[in-house]
């Protein structure tokens, strides 16, 4: 294990994501391979060692990412994967596509115009269509339309077109309304794709299986599964139960700075928007809200020391916070806490955290911040 300041720090488990990459791997058709998502430093888990484990380890080669700086930084670590830049990246920076040889997604054929303006090499272009999320991609009436324009992208000089892609709205929802919503998505790429293929055109790759749509609706028609948050194992949607077996690759830790007893009356942390109604021992822990411990959690979130629950007293300052200590006697200066993850018999989940404070866990953990060291254990 690294050195590290043992203020706060993340621990990431490459074991639980190699056993969850496992899991998910047997939910998916033989026909079908893990597209890992590591956009936004792998969720927050630190991008280098998470993209080398996963090839190294776990033999997986496709990989997508949000940005150009994302993918080149995704090339470096794994010279031999296939990488998909998901978002936008600005047409002037063609010739940096082709030089790390990334793939972009296309969302139109005025943009697959503009790449191709911009660098004498080939492009490899995945064109995204919008069935549904309204945000980015080909967006038409009819699928028809659609394997039009994908035909004409397709002509464009230096545009070398290998797959199709949509992104589902609500795959993550049980709902009747949602669940017919997501079938309809389904249903268009599918009919976009087989026009392609009435027209001999066949591309390698058509993919829409995000982690709600691995879990709850896998299709072996999806040559990818984009698999994102549930590799770090959390829930796509916190309702739905998630596979057995899948756990929490990250925990995040601090320890306690000051133990000491408040008598009744006394004030804790700014605003006083919390006083001692009894004497109570308190704790002083070692984060704050510029670790990414969000300062919503003030005077409702506990955390886990010596296995037993302790709650917030006060406002979650930037750089500590304080705990009720007083059922916890053994707790001293130095002890190391848990703020997500497991201690004892008691876990705290980010999903967890974040129904406090009306979030989701994926923003709990890709906000925990830079300050705050990755510990990765094997």
């Amino acid at each position: 294990m690294q050195p590290y300041l043992k203020r706060a720090w993340a621990e990431v488990s490459l074991a639980r994501l190699k056993k969850n990459v496992e899991i998910i791997k047997s939910l998916n058709s033989p026909k079908t391979e893990i597209m890992a998502v590591v956009k936004a430093d792998a969720y927050g888990h630190g991008d280098e060692h998470i993209i080398k484990c996963l090839a190294e380890k776990c033999g997986i080669k496709y990989f997508a990412v949000s940005n150009l700086d994302e993918a080149i930084a995704a090339r470096k670590f794994c010279p031999d994967a296939e990488i998909l830049i998901l978002g936008y990246t600005p047409p002037e920076y063609a010739h940096e596509i082709s030089m790390y040889n990334i793939i972009q997604g296309v969302v139109s054929y005025g943009y697959a115009e503009k790449l191709a303006q911009n660098t004498p090499e080939p492009i490899r272009c995945h064109i995204k269509i919008d069935t549904g999320m309204g945000r980015i991609g080909l967006k038409y009436n009819t699928p028809k339309e659609c394997a039009d324009e994908i035909v004409q992208i397709m002509q464009i000089d230096k545009i070398s077109v290998e797959g199709i892609y949509t992104h589902f709205a609500a795959a993550d929802s049980n709902n009747p309304d949602n669940i017919t919503y997501t079938d309809n998505q389904e249903k268009f790429i599918l009919d976009v794709y087989d026009i392609l293929v009435s027209m001999e055109i066949n591309l390698p790759h058509i993919h829409f299986m995000n982690s709600a749509a691995t879990c709850y609706r896998n299709s072996s028609e999806s040559t990818l599964s984009r698999a994102g948050i549930i590799i770090y194992g959390l829930h796509p949607d916190i309702s739905l139960d998630i596979p057995d077996g899948i756990e929490p690759v990250m925990e995040l830790k601090a320890v306690i700075s000051q133990v000491k007893t408040i008598p009744a009356g006394t004030c804790i942390s700014y605003g006083r928007t919390f006083m001692a109604e009894h004497e109570m021992r308190v704790a002083t822990v070692t984060i704050g809200y510029a670790d990414g411990y969000s300062r919503l959690l003030s005077s409702k979130g506990e955390i886990l020391i010596h296995g037993r629950r302790c709650k917030i007293v006060g406002r979650v300052c930037m750089d500590q916070l304080i705990v009720d200590v007083s059922k916890v006697p053994q707790a001293e200066s130095g002890d190391i806490v848990t703020l997500i993850g497991r201690d004892g018999d008691d876990i705290i989940t980010a999903d967890e955290l974040a129904s406090i404070y009306g979030t989701i866990g994926y923003e709990v953990i890709c906000g925990i911040s830079k300050r705050v060291p990755r510990i990765y254990i094997d």
